[in-house]
């Protein structure tokens, strides 16, 4: 019985499914390279939402296309040198905060390929990143291609990333759906023509296309 029901076939109303990154295919988790390595008060600091020039200003900055060492020349001279420090020694060691893929993205990827389904990447992420995601992670492999926005130098949800992604993978808005955690960028999506779904959990997306 069992072998009967692995054995159907598996469809999608979609031809295509574009995949953002970081909390829907990756669990990545930033403070991991710096845990163990300053005190606790220290990582929060670094780490601080409310600092107008902290990580989160940073971290977009190197996704819009900023070198590391343009991060550390600015971080440097808004925090000082010691504190950018902190900063170098993340760079070195951030390959540590790509924890783990998201439970059941593996498996959602694989039964898309096995359905016919083109899978490709949209992510607001560094190049750096994403090759080492790919590197440890052999399921993103499936992904055809990535749109990264340090390359494109443009971000979500920026209509003119999607509208590229559109255009190098060849694909038909009407007919392919886009994964992203914030609602902002799947409705961005959808602005463009795309087919925006809200990632929350695997089982959710699985439903969202049709699987």
């Amino acid at each position: 019985m069992t072998d009967t029901v692995q054995s159907q076939p598996l469809s999608c109303p979609y031809t295509d499914v574009i995949f953002d990154y970081c909390d829907v295919l990756l669990d990545w988790r930033p403070r991991l390279p710096l845990d163990g390595q300053y005190p606790a008060g220290v990582v929060d600091m670094f780490f601080d939402k409310a600092d107008e020039y902290g990580f989160d200003y940073y971290d977009a900055m190197s996704d819009s296309g900023w070198s590391e060492e343009r991060v550390l020349d600015d971080y440097e001279r808004h925090h000082g040198p010691a504190v950018a420090w902190v900063f170098r020694v993340y760079f070195e060691r951030q390959r540590l905060s790509l924890y783990d893929m998201i439970d059941g993205m593996p498996m959602l990827l694989r039964d898309l390929d096995r359905a016919g389904v083109r899978l490709w990447g949209l992510t607001n992420f560094t190049a750096k990143y994403v090759h080492a995601a790919q590197e440890k992670f052999p399921w993103l492999r499936l992904l055809r291609d990535t749109v990264i926005s340090s390359e494109e130098r443009i971000r979500k949800p920026d209509p003119m990333i999607y509208r590229r992604a559109i255009e190098r993978f060849g694909v038909d808005p009407a007919a392919t759906a886009f994964v992203d955690d914030k609602a902002y960028n799947a409705a961005a999506a959808t602005a463009v023509g795309l087919h925006g779904i809200q990632f929350r959990s695997a089982a959710q997306t699985r439903a969202a296309l049709g699987l």
